[in-house]
């Protein structure tokens, strides 16, 4: 149809012919919207005479539908429904379509509880999942492809105009072969796994493996073990691990998603041994309330635990900073 030929077509036609369809006749329709019956009568005909067909048969009390009319009723609900969101969106409703990027472990522990947490505080807005490694999902911030992600603070995120809110932050454990001399230690320290060929966070083949927390752990405490192969898959670091290729050294998070059969997760003791995860937002752009409910409302789910950090005499149990505030981070 031709969008000029829309101005023909009047609301309250629509809204009195939905009505009478609802309600089983013209009376009960003008009794439901507070207008008379011939008035009810008139928009119908109208919309009957511009149509060119017979919406309504009157020949019987109450009038019934029409093949045609059964056909556009549910057209003509389609139409009232959008300009209720119209109205709900002028009238401070919070609705529309969240798209979030996360990498898995973060999407295995927050995703459901956030879809939760919006049905009760946001029933309209929906929250659409991307899930990608931590360097991809920067460059889908920046381009506009997702709304928010979570993702760690390393490595460094090189998009511009975006800013971040801490949300946890997490002990980095060791994972060693079932029957290993660590695997019933209490703590390990960064030098005996440095002793040992390292599985590690991160792809070989991107050019940030030095960026992740576990290599910059051991650079920071001096130490340059033998990396004997990078993943960002938990249950491949695990199976290498079990296989005997090396010690495993990664985010707490993730081996509390994977099937860790054959192989002991084990704290690492020294200081500063530990991934910050974030939430990040686009600070250039329209603002949209649906991205801050959504922002809101993951900034108030509670923060992931792991048992085997209580082992540790100075514990770093991972919880959401008091004094952290949302940090800018241009390039």
């Amino acid at each position: 149809m031709d969008i000029h030929n829309a101005y023909h077509y009047r609301i309250d036609w629509v809204v009195s012919f939905v009505a009478v369809a609802r309600h089983g006749g013209f009376s009960a329709a003008a009794k439901a919207l507070y207008r008379s019956q011939p008035r009810v009568s008139s928009h119908v005909a109208e919309l009957e005479r511009l149509l060119g067909a017979r919406l309504l048969d009157r020949s019987v009390q109450p009038a019934v539908l029409t093949p045609e009319g059964r056909a556009l009723l549910p057209h003509a609900e389609e139409i009232l429904r959008h300009l209720d969101i119209l109205a709900d969106l002028t009238g401070g409703t919070v609705r529309g379509e969240v798209r979030l990027g996360a990498y898995p472990s973060a999407t295995s522990h927050l995703y459901p509880l956030a879809v939760r947490a919006l049905r009760d505080a946001h029933p309209h807005v929906r929250l659409v999942l991307r899930e990608g490694p931590s360097v991809e999902l920067g460059g889908a911030l920046a381009d506009g492809e997702v709304d928010l992600i979570i993702r760690p603070l390393h490595p460094l995120l090189s998009a511009g105009h975006v800013t971040h809110r801490v949300l946890w932050r997490e002990p980095l454990v060791a994972v060693v072969r079932e029957g290993h001399p660590l695997a019933r230690a209490r703590s390990a320290q960064l030098a005996q796994l440095a002793a040992l060929p390292v599985i590690s966070i991160g792809d070989s083949d991107q050019g940030h493996g030095h960026q992740y927390e576990a290599n910059l752990a051991f650079a920071g405490a001096g130490l340059n073990p033998t990396i004997a192969a990078r993943t960002n898959q938990p249950q491949t670091l695990i199976s290498m691990v079990r296989h005997g290729l090396g010690a495993g050294v990664t985010n707490s998070l993730a081996m509390t998603t994977a099937n860790t059969e054959g192989v002991s997760l084990v704290p690492i003791a020294d200081a500063r041994c530990e991934r910050v995860v974030a939430l990040w937002w686009r600070t250039s752009g329209v603002s949209s309330p649906a991205v801050q409910a959504v922002r809101q409302v993951i900034a108030q789910l509670p923060v992931p635990r792991w048992p085997w950090n209580d082992a540790l005499p100075n514990e770093r149990a991972a919880a959401r900073p008091a004094a952290d505030r949302p940090a800018r981070h241009r390039v």
